[in-house]
This record gives structure tokens, C-alpha cells and sequence, in this order.
């Protein structure tokens, strides 16, 4: 899995791109991105799948100066954290973590 991020010069915003690699994705049919930047919807953020190899990405503006939780969401049913996440962070229930990025 990778995060890149490129920050706009002109906003204070980042282009941030979540990936999840083919190696994975191959074998879920749906992927979701849910964090605190969308209140951990599910039905939102939706990733795309690249049909010529399985993997996932989308690109979500996050605002500059915050750091944000989230978690992939497959196929309804699997939580996967981020291994190239800024860091990791113990969720509310200390039953799991939560990845953070930092833009």
C-alpha cells in the first residue's frame, strides 16, 4: 500500500493519492477509504479498481496543518490499516489501530 501527497501552492490544500497494490486488491471486488475526513462514512470514498491489475487508489483534498485517521474498508467486510502511514494510533475501544496521515 502508499500514500503520496502534492500540496497546492495556491490553496492550502493537499492532493493526497491512497493506493492499495495489486497483490491485494486482486481479491476484493470493492475498497473504501473512511477516516476522520469523512466522518467514517461508509458509503463514501469509494476507491477505484484498475481492472488491467486489481489494485485500488483514489485522491482526496485534505486540508494542510492536520493530521487525519482512517482505515480501508474491503468489500464490506475487511479492515486493513496503512503500512506507509505517517503513524499508527490505538483506536477509542484499544481493540485495534487506526493509520494517521499528516499533511
Amino acid at each position: 500500500m502508499s500514500i503520496s501527497k502534492r500540496y497546492l501552492k495556491s490553496k492550502k490544500i493537499c492532493k493526497v493519492t491512497f493506493k492499495i497494490p495489486a497483490e491485494i486488491g486482486v481479491n476484493y471486488k470493492r475498497a473504501n477509504i473512511l477516516g476522520s475526513f469523512n466522518n467514517w462514512d461508509y458509503n463514501s470514498h469509494r476507491m477505484k479498481k484498475l481492472v488491467k491489475d486489481g489494485s485500488f487508489s483514489i485522491v482526496i483534498d485534505l486540508e494542510v496543518g492536520k493530521e487525519y485517521e482512517f482505515k480501508y474498508y474491503l468489500d464490506n467486510s475487511t479492515w486493513l490499516n496503512e503500512k506507509d502511514a505517517d503513524s499508527q494510533i490505538a483506536t477509542q475501544f484499544g481493540d485495534s489501530s487506526n493509520s494517521i496521515v499528516k499533511v
